[in-house]
């Protein structure tokens, strides 16, 4: 009887697929966000452009979003893009040359800066570009939204 079910409860687990987050960044200059889908529900606070959000329910045309804070809100899905940002969630975050503790830094960051998200590095490291054009890698930790 238990390996009937440790079966049963392996096949579901095997078809089940893994949830993986879904982050978009805010593609207009600000976007309002909202307590409910509807333009009518209470407005909570503006998010700026290229802030990223992990998107966790959609619902005809709208998106319920978590930010860096972990607050969730309803935002116009249309005012969403694809578009990988971080954001630097420690200050003094440090953009290095290679993923390596001892690498070169070649920039630091306040806390809350928007950064281009480029690719996976090496475990614990992302590489990153800032719109001024440097790039690098940051460590996975000092970053949110990935």
């Amino acid at each position: 009887m238990m390996r009937r079910l440790n079966v049963a409860l392996l096949a579901i687990a095997v078809a089940l697929p893994a949830a993986a987050a879904d982050y978009r960044s805010v593609d207009v200059p600000a976007a309002i966000l909202y307590d409910a889908p509807s333009q009518k529900a209470k407005k909570l606070y503006l998010i700026r452009a290229q802030t990223p959000v992990e998107v966790v329910v959609r619902l005809e045309g709208w998106a319920k979003v978590r930010d860096a804070e972990g607050t969730l809100a309803w935002i116009e899905a249309a005012q969403l893009a694809e578009r990988r940002t971080l954001i630097v969630t420690e200050a003094g975050a440090e953009l290095r040359a290679s993923d390596k503790a001892d690498a070169p830094v070649l920039a630091r960051f306040d806390k809350w800066v928007v950064l281009e998200h480029v690719a996976a590095a090496a475990p614990g490291w992302v590489q990153v570009r800032h719109r001024d054009g440097v790039s690098g890698m940051v460590r996975a930790t000092q970053v949110w939204g990935l």
